[in-house]
């Protein structure tokens, strides 16, 4: 028997998928049901091409399979919320009222869904909006007051988001006239052999003390050493565990970056260390920290920092699936207090994987400091 027919992964996604048809279809007719187990079939066919489409298949076959994943996400959820409701009907309708129920609940799940899909994807595909943070700091030199930090985070250049795509950022990004730009890593699914066209872009970024970069876990899945030398070739400043001291008006700002909180397991040179990153700075500069994952916060508020700009969680890119994050991350999106410290998490510029927001909504972040 073929290995993938007993894979454990593709038996749930096939029992789940049965499940859906069973519990959607019964109060149909053949017909419907027919189309709404071809519909079923299609979608578990697709669902792990996502990860092995070849792009030379041309951009709608590789968006497809990942289109079929966001919609086989949305189908599950409505469907289980469905079964709360037919709980609820079955305590508290008539008999007759319960089955009317069952037929209109499930008609709602094949019609949201697919809607639900197409709005996803839009709000996924398109540039992303500007969100404007105040970050309130204690003695804040005049000198930085209104110092602005244009972030961007997670946008996942790869087989489904290309050069027009990272041309669009760039024009937005430099319409928001920045002091400083900062990408909190996670730029790429892919080697640079294959994306160097469509990063290309980046080098048009523009701002008064340039582009700062920090790697996160996704460099490491798309070969990190060889990541880091390109983004150097396109002019940002790629902070390895380290900082630089930006004079602003006669001001200090010490911009430390540090490598992704999972580096070491790829490279133990790389392992994450926001106190060596800051060592050496000048004990009255504002201290602001880049960093892809949020898990650096509670080292860096120990480490003195004042601010951290993080990504990685997407925001959880699309409900419910945001209220999972916390499992794995102290925040999810926004600004948030740890400590003597402030930490904004960017919810993506982008996306990975489904071409799906909602709920969630992609951001290029514009920080601006201001005096508490």
């Amino acid at each position: 028997m073929s290995a993938r027919l007993v894979n454990p992964f593709a038996l749930l996604l096939a029992l789940l998928h049965a499940y859906i048809g069973l519990r959607l279809l019964a109060p149909f007719g053949v017909l419907a049901q027919v189309a709404g187990t071809a519909t079923l079939l299609a979608c578990l066919w697709l669902l792990p091409k996502g990860f092995r489409m070849r792009e030379t298949l041309g951009p709608i076959a590789t968006l497809v399979p990942w289109i079929a994943m966001g919609f086989f996400s949305w189908l599950l959820v409505l469907t289980l919320a469905r079964e709360a409701s037919l709980i609820v009907a079955a305590l508290a309708l008539p008999a007759q009222a319960h089955e009317w129920w069952a037929r209109v609940s499930a008609i709602g799940v094949m019609a949201l869904t697919p809607l639900i899909t197409l709005v996803g994807y839009v709000m996924a595909r398109r540039v992303a909006p500007v969100v404007r943070v105040k970050v309130p700091l204690a003695g804040l030199p005049a000198e930085l007051e209104g110092f602005t930090i244009a972030q961007i985070s997670d946008v996942h250049v790869g087989p489904t988001i290309k050069r027009a795509f990272v041309e669009a950022i760039v024009r937005r990004v430099n319409r928001l006239e920045a002091d400083m730009i900062a990408i909190t890593g996670d730029l790429v699914d892919g080697s640079v052999l294959d994306l160097a066209r469509h990063t290309q872009p980046l080098a048009s970024l523009e701002s008064r003390h340039g582009t700062f970069f920090v790697t996160g876990n996704h460099e490491y899945y798309s070969g990190a050493h060889s990541w880091v030398h390109e983004l150097r070739r396109l002019g940002a400043r790629v902070l390895m565990n380290e900082h630089v001291v930006l004079d602003h008006d006669g001001a200090v700002l010490a911009i430390a970056g540090v490598t992704d909180y999972s580096a070491h397991h790829f490279d133990a040179s790389h392992r994450s260390d926001p106190q060596a990153a800051v060592d050496g700075a000048p004990g009255d500069a504002v201290k602001v920290l880049l960093a892809h994952q949020p898990r650096s916060a509670e080292s860096a508020e120990k480490a003195g920092y004042h601010l951290q700009l993080s990504g990685h969680t997407h925001g959880g890119q699309f409900w419910p699936w945001n209220h999972f994050v916390r499992l794995q991350q102290p925040f999810t999106a926004g600004l948030n207090r740890l400590g003597g410290m402030w930490v904004y998490i960017n919810r993506g510029t982008g996306y990975w994987g489904p071409p799906m927001r909602f709920g969630v909504p992609s951001e290029i972040t514009l920080i601006r400091l201001v005096a508490s």
